[in-house]
């Protein structure tokens, strides 16, 4: 990574060696950060990462799942244990603020944001092309902090909107999606994906997350 040197910090910058120090390898589902080296030039900031190496391929070479998923019952209980403890460590970083749901939920879902949400920790870029199959391991720890419970689910679930039975899967083995608690979590991701949208971006998706806010409106 490089950035203007008064710039080099913050969550981003920082998000794998604190992911290191909140997790470690988190039982083999996530790949250990061995060494971190820093240098200053001209001003610019660098900082280079050494993690174990993951031979096995990601399952979807796009964060937007375009295949489907042929996986066993095991592979989906290790991800839902993996997430459940993301989820009980505790950590002052944010992934995602209250101002930003007050606001885009609205917007882009048509619904005020959700009053008493509950805040886990999620790893908030949960998808396909950050997963591998055998052994389940879950990539890219940059962006991890505090989230409406049900977030990394819900994210999962947004990226996996043109694979019906993918889809499907996952609203069975993450049951918080479709329920009272989970609403916070997938309002803010269907927003966040809409205002992609907005922006020209991830368009494929567009008629699959206008289908979900309408779901979302009528709960």
């Amino acid at each position: 990574m490089s950035a203007p040197a008064d710039k080099a910090s913050g969550k981003l910058w920082d998000g794998a060696l604190d992911a290191q120090q909140a997790f470690g390898d988190l039982d083999g589902h996530r790949p250990a950060l061995l060494a971190v080296h820093d240098a200053i030039d001209d001003g610019t900031a660098y900082r280079a990462e050494l993690s174990v190496r993951v031979d096995q391929p990601v399952l979807s070479d796009d964060p937007i799942l375009r295949h489907d998923l042929h996986l066993p019952d095991s592979w989906w209980q290790e991800l839902v244990g993996t997430l459940e403890k993301v989820a009980a460590v505790n950590t002052d970083r944010v992934a995602v603020r209250q101002q930003y749901m007050d606001r885009a939920i609205p917007q882009f879902v048509g619904i005020p944001a959700p009053a008493g949400t509950c805040w886990t920790t999620a790893h908030s870029d949960v998808h396909c092309a950050n997963l591998t199959a055998s052994p389940l391991r879950l990539l890219d720890w940059e962006g991890w902090g505090r989230a409406p419970e049900g977030f990394d689910a819900a994210m999962l679930y947004a990226y996996t909107l043109l694979q019906p039975g993918a889809a499907a899967r996952v609203r069975t083995v993450f049951p918080i999606l479709g329920s009272p608690a989970g609403l916070a979590g997938e309002a803010t991701v269907c927003a966040q994906l809409l205002q992609t949208v907005a922006r020209g971006d991830n368009l494929v998706l567009e008629d699959r997350l206008r289908d979900w806010s309408e779901d979302l409106r009528r709960r």
